[in-house]
């Protein structure tokens, strides 16, 4: 790190001098125009006018191999990096088999912002239409935690029921979906503001806050995959009366320990992060008492209830994840 004095020249202006040797390695001239962009969080960043737009505005790939495994792999990772706009364009100059079209438009349909802007024979073209400053990340995360309890609530009533089917209208496959295009989204966004200096600025949030928001995103989307595990052993479980009680109040329990975390992370609160933490150890101990009586019961389907449980288990220490994020959030904002 280097200390420059700030000059003021004519009457208003300031200026500070750059270091010779960065200007000299970015190829910089006197004359030739730089980009300042000033952040939020009292940062001043300069780029050269050749960078500027960064390396994420569009990218062209040839598919290694005409497959529609090929398609979706490549899409979804141009998407996770960032990148604008994809256009994948077909090996060795073959057409595009209607199955790999076909797979590129269910796959744009699962992410968020996506459209097919162009489609012929030999190339696909996919744009992100959603502008970042339309995005919440606050809301976002609170969307995926509602998601992820209600499936969370919904398959645990599935093995009350004894893993009868599912209402057609509310699947948890499908939210699941959801639960995965938000995660998805919010990764899109901490990637890109690693290359993209306004992107932060555009999404009205920190660098800290932003990824502090994914890492809180992926223990929500852990929540929802537990959910499915647990609709998914419902049909092979068989517990008396007494026994899901227990079960079913210890997930109460678990999904209380993830809201309060959730909570405590978008609004910094030290007392709410150790709540969530002490109740996620409480639940531990009444887990492992739940554990010896399946043990000692032995009901059919006993193998699947344990499975049930250890997700249950699992659910709550996604929830003391979550708080850990919200303790050193806390710190940060002295809460």
């Amino acid at each position: 790190m280097e200390t420059r004095k700030l000059q003021k020249v004519g009457g208003s202006t300031y200026s500070v001098s750059i270091p010779k040797e960065w200007a000299r390695d970015h190829h910089l001239e006197a004359g030739m125009p730089i980009h300042i962009y000033p952040h939020t969080d009292g940062s001043l960043v300069v780029r050269s006018a050749a960078r500027d737009g960064g390396p994420l505005a569009a990218t062209t790939v040839t598919l290694p191999s005409a497959s529609t495994d090929a398609v979706t792999r490549t899409l979804r990772a141009a998407y996770a990096a960032g990148y604008d706009a994809v256009t994948l364009l077909s090996p060795d100059g073959e057409k595009l088999a209607a199955d790999e079209r076909r797979a590129a438009r269910n796959l744009v349909r699962t992410m968020v912002g996506l459209s097919i802007v162009e489609e012929t024979d030999e190339r696909i073209t996919v744009e992100n239409l959603l502008d970042a400053g339309e995005v919440s990340i606050r809301q976002s995360v609170i969307q995926l935690q509602f998601t992820a309890l209600s499936m969370h609530r919904a398959a645990i009533e599935r093995v009350a029921r004894g893993g009868a089917a599912e209402a057609p209208a509310d699947p948890l496959g499908e939210r699941d979906d959801e639960a995965d295009r938000l995660f998805g989204m919010l990764a899109r966004y901490a990637n890109r503001s690693l290359v993209d200096f306004e992107e932060v600025d555009a999404l009205a949030v920190g660098r800290p806050e932003l990824f502090d928001a994914l890492l809180v995103a992926r223990q929500l989307e852990r929540v929802a995959d537990h959910a499915v595990r647990i609709g998914s052993l419902a049909a092979r479980t068989a517990l008396s009366d007494d026994l899901f009680a227990e079960l079913a109040a210890l997930a109460e329990a678990a999904r209380e320990v993830v809201e309060t975390a959730t909570t405590a992370a978008l609004d910094p609160s030290a007392e709410r992060a150790h709540a969530a933490l002490d109740r996620r150890d409480r639940l531990a101990d009444d887990a492992r008492a739940l554990d010896q009586a399946l043990v000692e019961a032995s009901p059919p389907g006993a193998c699947a209830c344990a499975r049930v449980l250890s997700s249950v288990v699992r659910t709550a220490d996604c929830g003391g994840n979550i708080a850990r994020v919200a303790l050193r959030a806390s710190l940060r904002a002295g809460a």
